[in-house]
């Protein structure tokens, strides 16, 4: 799908999406409370479907009427299917793998090559040294393992995701276990996400201390609720307010634990100064964070190795569409800077990297400069109604 713009500004009001984030938590702690659960505010993006289509070969009977979706979770884990397709999304594959360690049979994860070649290591050092089988190609892995309850470490500065997955795990197996985190710890709000998901159906699970989780053996229960909106998407719909939109975002919970609520802060800055910022804790938040510093006064940020695991190489992406435009990143160790730039549309096409942030970090950009991107239906990964949002709200820009 091309998407072709033209300059404009934006106003309205619109609610924020639901998180995504937050639905995969919910979705899975749904499936391990034992017990018929509904959620609402449910947004159907490529990531959610496959945490839904995972869930569902384990077993689990899932429905779904608008943005509605009840849980029925009777059979899960007690399927014969031993394939779960996660498309690519990282997080239903790190979320589910120790669950399918679990099994104590064969299981086949697939999934796209980009998202095999994002980091595994993590589970792979684990079944290694507890003789389960962990044989990874380039659109899949193959796993059999029994994992038990018990004391478990783990590294917490490649992806918090590890440490959500084991936690889902640990739950289900239903005895007390710790997880203890080798520091550096980056990323913590979204283990604190997982847990407040997990402690909203009953599960016992808290930080004993700063690097320590504890979980209990405890009874689950049923929970029906609202996913809140999603801070990660909110930010691109309000970098278009730091460029001369209007745009009020409702459904954005203000004691929300997302650790991406703090693009309002940086964005301030950005707009005020040229800053530096750390994004190691919030590395989705770098796209649009560069794109404005672009549009704005410049800035530097530190901690952005991890966007070279994403979708895409996101620091390097955002370079080669900018460079089209006439500007472009200077890159150093761990740190990208991001001069002030004078950009315009010069008739090249920009390229999505088969990105969804990158595709949206771009839209605003483009609302600017006008100009064309290609491969714009990366957006249904996470915000799949992202271009029919913006487009209400005054957003010249023409789908093709």
């Amino acid at each position: 799908m091309i998407a072709t713009f033209k300059k404009s500004t934006l106003k309205g009001t619109i609610d924020a999406p639901p998180s995504k984030s937050m639905a995969h938590r919910y979705l899975i702690s749904a499936a391990l409370s034992g017990q018929k659960c509904t959620l609402c505010g449910v947004d159907y993006s490529e990531d959610i479907l496959a945490s839904i289509d995972c869930l569902k070969a384990l077993g689990a009977k899932i429905s779904a009427n608008e943005d509605k979706v009840t849980v029925d979770p009777e059979k899960f884990m007690r399927s014969s299917t031993g394939v779960l397709e996660c498309r690519e999304s990282g997080s239903t594959l790190r979320f589910f793998i120790p669950l399918a360690l679990c099994l104590g049979k064969t299981v086949n994860l697939r999934g796209s090559h980009r998202l095999f070649e994002r980091p595994l290591g993590i589970y792979e050092d684990l079944c290694k040294g507890n003789g389960f089988t962990f044989e990874k190609r380039e659109d899949s892995v193959t796993l059999c393992g029994n994992l038990k309850s018990g004391c478990y470490k783990i590294r917490g500065d490649v992806s918090s995701q590890f440490i959500s997955g084991l936690l889902f795990a640990l739950v289900y197996l239903g005895k007390d276990s710790r997880l203890e985190i080798v520091p550096p710890f980056e990323s913590r709000s979204y283990v604190n996400m997982t847990i407040a998901a997990l402690r909203s159906f009953g599960a016992d699970v808290s930080f004993i201390n700063e690097y320590e989780i504890a979980v209990e053996a405890s009874d689950m229960h049923a929970f029906s609720g609202k996913i809140e909106g999603d801070y990660s998407n909110a930010a691109f719909l309000d970098a278009f307010n730091r460029i001369g939109s209007d745009i009020k975002i409702a459904n954005l919970d203000v004691n929300s634990l997302q650790g991406d609520r703090v693009y309002r802060d940086y964005f301030e800055k950005i707009s005020k100064s040229v800053p530096e910022i750390d994004i190691s804790d919030c590395p989705d938040l770098g796209p649009v964070l560069f794109a404005l510093a672009a549009l704005k006064n410049g800035a530097t940020f530190t901690g952005t190795d991890r966007l070279k695991l994403k979708e895409s190489d996101r620091a390097l992406a955002m370079h080669e569409e900018l460079s089209k435009l006439g500007g472009g990143l200077i890159f150093g160790d761990n740190t990208v800077t991001v001069p002030k730039q004078d950009l315009k549309y010069n008739g090249k096409v920009l390229d999505s990297h088969n990105d969804h942030r990158i595709v949206m970090a771009m839209s605003v950009i483009l609302s600017k400069t006008g100009g064309t991107i290609s491969g714009a239906e990366a957006v249904r990964k996470s915000y799949p109604d992202f271009f029919e949002d913006i487009k209400r709200l005054g957003a010249k820009v023409e789908l093709s």
